[in-house]
């Protein structure tokens, strides 16, 4: 398997590499000038290895992006969200261990899942009904 890179993104390229995505995308909205953005970094790229082909795995520079950090009301940096179907499906603020951040990408994908699967039974009980 070869080894994934994180992705980077810009006011230019978030519409089409973000939410039109296929995959679920997982984006790091971080600035040069902050200490904890430069120590999940490396992180980064280690979950853009293990989700390969599962979800995209990218950042944003938001001195640089003015309009997306606009667009998703970042304030604090670094910010993570978890982006479905060009939706956020979940987002948090800080820095976080890689186990934090692999658990924030699985529990959200499964709940998200769940979500799905629970209103599809719903939807089908209302058409039976």
């Amino acid at each position: 398997m070869s080894e994934s890179e994180c992705l980077r993104f810009t006011d230019k390229t978030f519409k089409k590499e973000v939410l039109e995505s296929n995959l679920p995308v997982f984006v790091d909205f971080w600035g040069s000038w902050c200490p904890p953005c430069k120590m999940v970094e490396p992180i980064m790229d280690e979950l853009a290895n293990r989700f390969n082909g599962k979800i995209k795995v990218g950042k944003l520079n938001v001195d640089q992006n003015p309009q997306t950090r606009s667009m998703f009301d970042i304030g604090g940096a670094p910010t993570f969200i978890l982006f479905k179907n060009g939706q956020v499906l979940e987002r948090i603020v800080g820095a976080r261990s890689k186990k934090q951040l692999v658990e924030f990408i699985e529990n959200a994908l499964k709940s998200q899942s769940s979500r799905t699967s629970k209103q599809s039974k719903s939807q089908d009980v209302e058409r039976s009904a």
